[in-house]
């Protein structure tokens, strides 16, 4: 049975398998430094934040607005999520700043959780005739050991926000984190007994899958309970979820290149401009974050021009009106990804363009 890779073992491993793994590795090696610093240096901020987080953002335009196939499919979601999620975000807002936020890293949350789902149900796909009951044991344990970090950053708050301080509730609560704790313990016993009873039935097991469910248990646990440092939990957190997002990108517009629904700027998924990719992106990324720097955050100024006027920390009315506009293309991000790479929406090419590589091997 050949192992179900969305695109090669090679692709696969060293950009959506290994992220997790090599980051916490090196978080792991470098802790005795990285503990001693408390802001993020503003080179590995730009490369992190900017070069990772923000890009990968921006990357969803190919997979959506960028492919015209796609957006006369699906004109009114196209149109709605942006205006939905400038219309809440105002009205949040308006309603307090810091719920605006909150509900912003809840959102985040879930698309985050969400894709570590994805992924591990993209590479089960070879699964099917498993029973339905192995398939529900993957989903719990992806979804547990998202949540259980999370559950216990509720229940004893870390040195570290999602986006500001803040944002996530807090609870005087171990006795549930330590529950969550047991459950995850659990379901990690009934998985490896589930994994080692299948794979001597079929004789083959599902590298590729059980590889996401242990680097996203390692870079999650890792990076939110082990280490109590905001650098920590920033490179895990990026690199493990927007490289592996960036290579799948790609993926899918290199192989739309090979479809009847080219992109009408395909050559960027050619191998030898990989470069030119990543640096559209990255100037996009770039210009949102000078936008954000020197409108509203005005933290980095050595790393972006101040030409923009400043705006005054407490104009709540101005604000209301420019953080939601700043913050929409990831809010765009965050409600398209919950539909674009879901597995059962019909009449949608995006399954056969994702797998044409391996289907054909």
């Amino acid at each position: 049975m050949k192992q179900p890779w969305i695109h090669s073992a090679r692709l696969d491993l060293g950009f959506i398998l290994a992220p997790a793994f090599v980051i916490t590795a090196l978080v792991w090696l470098l802790q005795e430094r990285i503990a001693q610093i408390r802001d993020v240096p503003p080179g590995l901020w730009l490369l992190l934040i900017v070069g990772v987080d923000v890009a990968h953002v921006w990357s969803t335009a190919f997979r959506t607005y960028l492919d015209r196939a796609e957006l006369r499919a699906r004109q009114a979601l196209y149109v709605m999520a942006p205006l939905a999620g400038f219309v809440g975000g105002v009205l949040l807002y308006r309603i307090d700043g810091m719920l605006f936020w909150r509900v912003l890293a809840y959102l985040a949350v879930f698309h985050f959780v969400r894709q570590q789902y994805g992924f591990v149900m993209l590479y089960r796909r070879a699964e099917a005739a498993d029973p339905l009951w192995a398939k529900r044991l993957d989903q719990g344990l992806i979804y547990a050991a998202t949540l259980y970090p999370l559950i216990a950053w509720h229940c004893q708050p870390r040195q570290f926000n999602w986006f500001v301080a803040g944002d996530f509730f807090s609870f005087d609560a171990p006795a549930f984190a330590a529950t969550a704790g047991w459950i995850y313990l659990a379901l990690i016993a009934l998985y490896v007994a589930k994994e080692s009873v299948l794979g001597i039935r079929r004789g083959w097991l599902n590298l590729p899958k059980n590889l996401m469910m242990l680097g996203t248990a390692l870079s999650w646990h890792v990076g939110i309970l082990v280490f109590d440092n905001d650098l920590a939990f920033t490179a895990t957190n990026v690199i493990a979820h927007g490289i592996p997002y960036l290579a799948l990108i790609w993926v899918y517009g290199r192989n739309q290149q090979r479809s009847d629904h080219k992109l009408p700027i395909g050559f960027l998924f050619r191998k030898r401009f990989v470069l030119a990719f990543l640096g559209v992106l990255f100037l996009a990324a770039y210009f949102e974050e000078w936008l954000w720097d020197t409108l509203v955050w005005h933290d980095h100024a050595t790393l972006f021009p101040q030409l923009a006027p400043q705006i005054a920390a407490d104009d709540h009315a101005i604000l209301s009106w420019l953080v939601p506009l700043l913050a929409l293309p990831q809010i765009t991000h965050y409600l398209l990804d919950a539909y674009i790479w879901r597995m059962n929406v019909a009449h949608t090419p995006w399954k056969t363009i994702l797998f044409l590589n391996t289907a054909k091997t």
